[in-house]
């Protein structure tokens, strides 16, 4: 029975110019909920989220792995834990990158954005996704495809809002021109943002303030390098230490700077991971930050950061000192 206190702490903030209402912590599905990791693990953090207030879960078609199995593996505890509240989530999922072998399995055709939103529902046991997203530009198919399948899955019925990710700011205003003349406007936009990676503010917030779109980026912990994993050394048994997505050199480059921000973060008597989010979080035109999570710590941790968003002009110009530096 999930907490019957669970919206009294959470904060929640319109997207864009939407009706929709979301928790500014969402929970990501990249990680930690396929076939290889413990399902219990994942029925506590979601059940834990819950709890907490958080009420969007974002998956894609090929998250896992193996590719599919978070879709699954969410779907059953969906259906056996909190199928009674189903109303109370928004539950989103993406196509874009590859997913099955063939000409149809990846990129932005209608063919293939059409295909996997009705696999991924399958996979969840959903008649319907609450966001449907393009994960990422097709240089080869005409956008008005593209975006004409995003529609056609609205007026399907199998999606309620679309929206897209790692769309620069130009096609993002081009996509959601044509979204808008086919009247399904676009609410949201999931691109990559944290201290490390800060490319959202050469263009995309502007164009995200002007069409009324919200925001909700990925990876705004740098996948941890912004949290106290490396401060002291690489664990053999972390990310950068696996020789996944984040590579050793990499954390080792931005030490000296993630280092410094801890020192920041220590005088605001918060960690460097809660730091991070609120920075996230200042922007006007971010609606959501959405983490990942192994463990109801890093939830509780994550989650704490509205206890504190604020910041003193004179620590966001040294926060900024540090990262031009």
């Amino acid at each position: 029975m999930p907490s019957p206190s669970r919206y009294e702490k959470m904060k929640y903030q319109r997207c864009g110019k939407s009706g929709v209402l979301l928790p500014r912590i969402s929970l990501g599905l990249w990680h930690n909920f396929g076939d290889v990791d413990t399902v219990a693990t994942q029925r506590g953090l979601i059940a834990h989220a819950f709890d907490l207030g958080i009420t969007h879960f974002d998956l894609a078609n090929n998250y896992g792995p193996p590719a599919g199995s978070a879709e699954i593996n969410f779907g059953r505890i969906l259906r056996e834990d909190l199928a009674a509240y189903r109303d109370e989530m928004i539950i989103s999922s993406k196509a874009g990158y590859y997913m099955y072998p063939g000409p149809y399995g990846e990129w932005g055709s209608r063919k293939y954005l059409i295909a996997s939103l009705d696999q991924s529902l399958k996979r969840m046991g959903l008649e319907y996704v609450d966001i449907f997203y393009h994960h990422r530009p097709d240089p080869n198919t005409p956008l008005e495809e593209t975006m004409g399948a995003l529609d056609h899955a609205v007026r399907q019925g199998k999606a309620l809002y679309v929206g897209i990710s790692n769309y620069r700011p130009e096609d993002t205003r081009r996509a959601a021109a044509i979204l808008k003349g086919l009247g399904t406007p676009c609410l949201i936009h999931q691109p990559k943002y944290n201290m490390l990676d800060r490319w959202i503010e050469n263009g995309l917030t502007t164009v995200l303030e002007e069409e009324g779109i919200g925001c909700i980026p990925f990876s705004p912990l740098a996948q941890g390098q912004l949290t106290d994993r490396y401060l002291k050394e690489i664990p053999s048994d972390s990310r950068a230490g696996r020789g996944g997505f984040l590579k050793t050199p990499e954390v080792e480059k931005n030490l000296p700077k993630i280092r410094a921000l801890n020192a920041i973060a220590a005088n605001r008597s918060q960690p460097l991971a809660e730091m991070a989010l609120a920075w996230i979080l200042r922007l006007p035109q971010v609606t959501s930050a959405l983490i990942g999570a192994s463990s109801i710590t890093q939830l509780d941790t994550n989650v704490k950061v509205l206890e504190r968003l604020e910041f003193s002009a004179e620590e966001l110009a040294a926060i900024e000192a540090i990262l031009r530096g």
